[in-house]
């Protein structure tokens, strides 16, 4: 089966094609400075170096890669995290305003036309003169009021296609932004789910310190018994409430680290940091993988990774720059006209009226300017060097990550194997330790010792479980696991009421609710 591109991915295309057409559509005639941009070519391994042996080059479905962790609270925090997160929102008002960007980008291959109007009250004195004149001046010197209306239009012929590279460029900026939106679901997702296992590892860590706590008293008051009977020494006694004090110290760290993974759950939700305190309170298991995740071949890398495909429209966004700025080094020519119409009566405006019109062409070209225009290309042309580099920089790192997590995750189920051999090993062993200090076979030193390395071997093993779960949701992030279901961008956050013509009011501070 294979994985499909995510949504964001496929709109993006469409909204190119859309572009293409109506590209083509204004310029038919016109031609293009500057390069056209081509995919770079990238030369990309066969397969990870970290990959198990015998996988073949089909990759795991990715679709809500989470619910392999067998946790249904995990699940539903995803959803509303998807749906609260201030990080997603900034991500979706970006969308926005990449969206409005290129609808301004598209804008200038029209022409412009505007409308004008006046009402003036005239009056001309007239100089003395013949009685003739004097005629003609009374007449000249009447008040009289002027109605005037026109239109003046221009039109940017755009002969070596600076306007259309502009859309371009805001049509790869526009996808970028789709891609960095995915780039903000993965990351979410992954930081809901990393602080989720931790929490439910620092929950078990906390258990685990209680009940060797409540043990270590145990012994304790055997060793203190044993004390009182003259078959143990104050040392002992001392030694086993010690252990037991410092084993209980632990307690308040974890519950300190566990309090920080729910504060961060309940911001990554878009809620207060507390929030969610009641609703975890209830200890459940550590999340655990149920299936592996297949990495594919390392060229998938280039559709399933946002931040690599937002790297390489960028890198075409770039591109599209260079024949922006070199067209303004070429001549330009604009269609311009204008009609007005006045008269002294308004009704007379479409009938009885003077009326004026002019139109033509105007050139403009660029003689000099100092070596502007020039060093514009120059920046645009450096612009794209960086772009590129930080594409191929993405590429390395997007392979670096899941080389990363499949060593990781791979090595880290072989030591929790171990350590559950070392876990298994350290019950007995404190098993015989305590059997034997009871009957005075053995002494307290190695019920001490037994006891110490049982709980480091124990807690040692839960931090690995929340390894491997943590490994396993790095492998889904660096391979692109993300949100694939549609996401509403086009609602903002912020809606404004009574933006129509008003008297401004004054500011007033920001309310609190209780």
């Amino acid at each position: 089966m294979r994985r499909q591109r995510p949504i964001s991915l496929q709109r993006s295309r469409l909204t190119r094609r859309a572009l293409t057409a109506g590209a083509l559509a204004f310029g038919v005639s016109a031609c293009a400075v500057g390069p056209d941009y081509q995919t770079p070519l990238l030369d990309m391994p066969v397969r990870y170096g970290n990959a198990p042996k015998g996988q073949g080059s089909q990759a795991t479905d990715l679709i809500r890669w989470w619910r392999g962790l067998r946790d249904p609270m995990l699940s539903a925090l995803i959803d509303e995290a998807v749906a609260g997160n201030l990080d997603v929102a900034t991500a979706k008002a970006k969308v926005r305003e990449a969206r409005a960007l290129r609808r301004q980008a598209i804008g200038a291959l029209f022409p412009n036309v505007d409308g004008s109007a006046s009402i003036t009250r005239n009056k001309t004195a007239s100089s003395r003169g013949s009685s003739s004149t004097d005629t003609a001046g009374s007449l000249a010197s009447s008040p009289y009021t002027l109605y005037q209306a026109g239109f003046d239009a221009s039109w940017e012929l755009d002969l070596f296609g600076g306007n259309r590279r502009n859309v371009e460029a805001a049509t790869y900026s526009l996808e970028a932004s789709w891609d960095d939106l995915d780039a903000a679901l993965l990351t979410l997702i992954g930081d809901v789910a990393v602080n989720y296992v931790e929490a439910r590892g620092y929950q078990a860590r906390i258990a685990l310190a209680r009940r060797t706590t409540a043990s270590q008293r145990e012994t304790a008051a055997i060793t203190k018994s044993k004390f009182e009977a003259g078959a143990a020494s104050a040392v002992d006694v001392a030694k086993a409430i010690a252990q037991a004090a410092t084993t209980e110290s632990n307690i308040p760290t974890l519950e300190i680290a566990y309090a920080e993974a729910v504060h961060r759950l309940g911001v990554l939700t878009g809620r207060e940091p507390a929030a969610l305190t009641q609703r975890l309170a209830t200890a459940k298991a550590i999340p655990a993988p149920r299936l592996p995740l297949k990495p594919g071949m390392p060229a998938d890398v280039l559709l399933s990774r946002p931040d690599v495909r937002a790297a390489e429209r960028r890198l075409a966004e770039s591109t599209a720059r260079i024949g922006e700025a070199e067209a303004a080094l070429y001549p330009s020519v604009s269609l311009t006209g204008n009609i007005s119409t006045s008269a002294q009566k308004l009704g007379d405006l479409g009938k009885s009226s003077t009326i004026g019109w002019s139109w033509g062409p105007q050139l403009s070209v660029p003689i000099f300017n100092g070596g502007q225009l020039r060093a514009a290309v120059d920046v645009t042309e450096s612009q794209r060097d960086q772009s590129y580099i930080a594409f191929r920089a993405a590429v390395l790192t997007a392979l670096e990550d899941v080389e990363n997590a499949l060593v990781a995750l791979s090595k880290e189920r072989v030591r929790a194997s171990r350590l559950s051999e070392s876990v298994q090993a350290n019950r007995d062993a404190t098993r015989l330790a305590r059997q034997l200090f009871q009957t005075g076979s053995s002494s307290f030193l190695d019920v001490l010792d037994a006891e110490r390395s049982l709980y480091s071997a124990e807690d040692t093993l839960l931090q690995s479980r929340v390894a491997i779960s943590t490994d396993y949701i790095a492998l889904a992030k660096a391979l692109g696991g993300g949100w694939t279901d549609p996401v509403d961008v086009a609602t903002p956050e912020a809606v404004d009421i009574g933006t129509g013509p008003h008297i401004p009011a004054l500011a007033t501070p920001p309310r609190v609710t209780p």
